[in-house]
Formats: C-alpha cells, structure tokens, sequence
C-alpha cells in the first residue's frame, strides 16, 4: 500500500471519530446533520465511522452547524461550545461553490510551486485523472487528500479554508475569541477598557507599515525627541 494512502486512510478515521464526538457533544443527530448538510445520512454514518472522508467544504459547513470551531480537527484542544452562528439554509450550494473555489486555489498553488499535474499527483499517490479533477471543481477533495496536497505543495491548509464566506467569518472569529482567551490577564484588561481603543487602532495601522515605512516613522520620532 502507499505510504500516503495508509495515512490519509488513518487521517479519515482520526477525523470521522472527531465529527462524532463534535455531534454528540451538541446533542445532533445524523440526519439533522445530514439535512443541514443537503446530504444523505448514510455519507454522516461512513464520516463517522472512517469509511469515507469528509470534503474540507462540508467539515467546514458541519462545524459551522454545531458551532464547534473548525480548529478543532487540526489542534489538540478539548472541546468547546462557542455562540451558536446564525443558520444557513443554502449549505448544499455554498459547499458546491467552495469545491470550485478549492480546485482552483489547489491549481494556482501547483503552478506557483512549478509542478507538472504528472508531478503533483505522484507524490501524493493519486491518479492523474483524479488530481484533474480535483483541480476541476469536478470532485469534492476528500479532506486528508487535500491535506497531503497541501503538504507537497508547501502550503498551510488554513489557506484553502473559506475566507470571507459566511461560514469562514465565523470561524475567524471564533478564533480570534479563543486568540483573546489565551491572552494574559492584565493585556486583556487593557483591551478592554474603551479608554485603550486608540492605542489599539494605532498599534493596528503600524502593522500594516511597511518596514521601509515604519523605519521612517521611528526616525522622524528621533528627530523630535532629540
């Protein structure tokens, strides 16, 4: 067997028992995950149980339903109960969109990286055919075949996640309240206090300074101080 294949199917297996873990945990059902998917659920149950691997736009969607932060499936964390995110009746269209939107940005990357399709498809052990059709939008990536693309690509998986879609604006932000929760004590006392917004509006536009920009800057304060 290939040494990718025995690990994407380890890798599916590791991410159908974190799927259930996340429905049970918030008290869903298979076909309520099924339906707010647009999918059967006979595709939840081979989820689960390892039989057949999730696309990153449906992890995606079902995260989003059990409002589980989508970090979860990568980092070792225990489980959260994040706010629940505003429900979204179009996941089946929404899901058919991101799988155009992954084979294009998988496309883009091997270019970038200069690898032939030829090239790409047999470091990660697939047939041609099915790499085209990835790139295509024609198939879903199963999840731990994307990862193992991305991987040979040298790309952080995070970079085929959703972005600006509804569901990608919510996991950002989930993020960024766990980022906040990891903070010491004192700094999020400070990011807190209305009175400390201005500090934080600067220290914001200073990071979007190019260093060219930002060594000006310092050298003009040195002008005034001295």
């Amino acid at each position: 067997m290939n040494p990718n294949s025995s690990a994407m199917n380890i890798r599916t297996k590791i991410i159908g028992a974190l799927i259930r873990d996340a429905r049970i945990k918030t008290g869903k059902s298979i076909p309520e995950c099924a339906e707010a998917l647009g999918i059967q659920a006979q595709l939840i149950e081979q989820y689960e149980l390892g039989e057949k691997a999730i696309s990153l736009p449906e992890l995606e969607a079902l995260s989003y339903y059990l409002g589980v932060s989508l970090d979860r499936f990568w980092e070792k964390e225990g489980f959260t109960s994040p706010s629940d995110p505003e429900k979204t009746s179009n996941s089946s269209t929404l899901i058919k969109i991101r799988q155009r939107m992954i084979g294009a940005l998988l496309k883009q990357a091997r270019l970038e990286s200069g690898l032939s399709p030829e090239d790409l498809a047999s470091r990660v052990g697939l047939e041609l055919g099915q790499l085209e059709a990835y790139e295509l939008g024609l198939e879903q990536v199963p999840l731990p075949a994307l990862e193992a693309l991305s991987s040979a690509l040298n790309r952080s998986i995070r970079e085929f996640q959703d972005q600006k879609g509804p569901i990608g604006v919510w996991n950002a932000k989930q993020r960024a309240i766990r980022d906040f929760q990891s903070l010491p004590i004192e700094i999020q006392t400070f990011i807190s206090k209305p009175v400390n917004r201005p500090y934080l509006e600067l220290a914001v536009r200073l990071s979007e300074m190019s260093v060219d920009r930002l060594r000006a800057v310092a050298e003009g304060l040195l002008e005034i101080t001295y």
